[in-house]
């Protein structure tokens, strides 16, 4: 029986034909769509690296007084010129890629940096470790404005104009007799330096306590006597 229940051959492939079409259509678009998120992932994990990058970087930029990251020059050699014949403890405020306290402590001394930028902090310990300094060269993240230097008998500084006499008023209140400040590329207010070295950019004032607190007018006491 020729024809009796069977399917015509043209409706058989325009029936195949009509199912393979969107099955095509389908892996086309399922294609493009994996694409598409795969392209946001791309570009969304970049922003959020970019962001956790530069955050570090720009937040203390908002902050009313901030320290910029400058890299020293030839003021790391001027620093050590001013520690020479010195012993204890220092702190570098503000030690960005920390420099001054790695090689403070290859001088010999037990060197501390407080930086608000984890970034450089973490690139500061790889960089004592490196140098194999790491037992006395510490790095922490903190605000200046926070620690107590009370402790600290050399005190080296990168500052900026803005912040250098609320700076010098609270070093004053804080280090003891025997402690020494160094300033480099700005100059506090008040204070007149014990030592200058280097030009320019790269001069370095260095402030002895002791002097300076001897250097104060003595206030003159009206003695009765009866």
């Amino acid at each position: 029986m020729e024809g009796g229940g069977g399917t015509p051959p043209e409706i058989l492939e325009e029936s195949q034909s009509g199912c393979s079409l969107p099955t095509g259509l389908g892996a086309n678009g399922l294609k493009k769509s994996s694409w598409g998120f795969f392209l946001t992932g791309i570009v969304g994990g970049t922003l959020v690296a970019v962001y956790a990058v530069a955050t570090p970087f720009l937040t203390p930029a908002l902050r009313k007084i901030c320290l910029p990251f400058v890299p020293a020059t030839k003021q790391i050699a001027n620093v050590v010129k001013m520690l020479h014949c010195r012993r204890g403890s220092l702190v570098d405020i503000g030690s960005g890629d920390g420099r001054v306290v790695i090689a403070a402590a290859k001088e010999g001394f037990t060197a501390v940096g407080y930086e608000l930028n984890p970034w450089l902090v973490w690139y500061s310990r790889y960089r004592a470790w490196r140098e194999g300094v790491q037992g006395s060269a510490k790095f922490y993240i903190s605000d200046l404005w926070k620690v107590t230097f009370s402790q600290y008998t050399n005190v080296v500084v990168f500052g900026v104009p803005q912040m250098m006499p609320q700076l010098e008023e609270k070093l004053e209140l804080e280090l003891k007799d025997d402690a020494r400040v160094i300033a480099c590329r700005f100059p506090f207010p008040r204070w007149t330096p014990d030592h200058v070295t280097g030009e320019g950019v790269d001069t370095v004032w260095a402030y002895d306590l002791s002097t300076l607190r001897g250097r104060r007018p003595r206030r003159f006491q009206l003695v009765i006597r009866v």
